[in-house]
């Protein structure tokens, strides 16, 4: 049953003030000749507990009030309403005793109500926040999605091969980063699990790249990404993805791997290809506009980044300091 049943409307909580009084004084009378001397609220007590409880203020001081006078009459002193010293003392403690019950339950009932209402106003205000945030989210992606398609346009309409190429790869990275702002967005802005935009945002690239020859396999254990991580943790990826796709397999099938691991203090990205090789460690690309994007990103997260001949391919390696964001999920 609700507790606030007894309270609205109003006339439950007297109906039950006057059921509890009459139950407690019916077991007080049937049980007074197995009572010793001295205990005359020993049932009237919990039935004004009961009432503070359920009923509020008022119905548990009429119930204190008509249990007070029941016993006085029947069970302290003489029969009636004696007022002798005895008597008096012995009200009074009764007084004291009902008074700080009613006090200390009707009190922390009030507190327990106020502290419910304002976790009731603070989780409304924090879902007004979220769908705040959400909404900033979308219009950011889409605004960078808008910057893409002008990017687009404009590679189409160069007829600079050059800045063509560069046009449209600034209009693919642009594109990236929209989606991973939506898939932010749509995780709500919590850590985002890295598996659910790798395989998108991979499928994507293999398509663009029309390498339906190519297998590419993603592993995480179940790593998330905070919304800190998530865009240049992805870009990074992706630059080594189609790195691969553009050099590894030339004329030939072939297999990627990426797996993401956490140790608890560092996060470990491998983006390994059974492709043909590089040649040292690849120092003399930086130059590249691919790899200064993957450097300033790298020092974004606060990580190192490094590519690596593996037996066969290469395997390019990206770490970083895990957040606390994504160690509390």
């Amino acid at each position: 049953m609700p507790q606030d049943f007894f309270r609205h409307p109003a006339w439950r909580g007297y109906l039950l003030a006057l059921l509890a009084w009459g139950v407690a004084f019916a077991l007080r009378f049937g049980l007074a000749p197995w009572f010793p001397p001295g205990f005359p609220y020993l049932t009237f007590f919990p039935a004004v507990v009961l009432v503070a409880y359920y009923a509020g203020l008022r119905p548990a001081i009429l119930t204190a009030t008509l249990s007070g006078l029941a016993a006085w009459w029947f069970w302290i002193g003489p029969p009636g309403f004696d007022i002798g010293v005895a008597t008096l003392v012995a009200l009074g403690f009764y007084i004291f005793v009902a008074a700080v019950d009613i006090f200390f339950i009707v009190g922390m009932d009030g507190a327990s109500r106020r502290l419910s209402r304002e976790v009731e106003r603070n989780a409304a205000l924090a879902e007004s926040r979220d769908i705040l945030l959400r909404e900033v989210q979308h219009r950011v992606s889409n605004n960078i999605q808008v910057v893409s398609a002008l990017l687009s346009l404009e590679a189409r309409a160069s007829t600079d091969p050059g800045a063509r190429k560069a046009l449209a790869d600034a209009s693919a990275r642009t594109a990236l980063v929209a989606q991973i702002q939506r898939s932010l967005a749509d995780a709500e802005r919590q850590a985002t699990a890295f598996e659910f935009l790798a395989r998108s945002i991979v499928d994507d690239a293999l398509k663009a790249a029309a390498r339906d020859d190519v297998a590419v396999s993603i592993s995480s254990g179940g790593v998330v990404l905070s919304a800190e991580e998530a865009t240049p943790v992805v870009l990074i990826m992706l630059e080594c993805v189609n790195n691969a796709l553009e050099h590894a397999f030339p004329d030939r099938p072939g297999e990627i791997t990426i797996d993401l691991s956490d140790d608890g203090a560092v996060r470990t990205l491998v983006i390994a290809d059974d492709g043909v090789g590089v040649s040292g460690t690849a120092t003399a690309e930086l130059g590249s506009l691919g790899l200064r994007i993957i450097t300033a990103l790298t020092r974004q997260l606060g990580g190192q980044w490094s590519l690596q001949p593996a037996d066969p391919g290469a395997s390019a390696r990206l770490s970083w300091p895990s957040s606390p964001a994504s160690r509390q999920t």
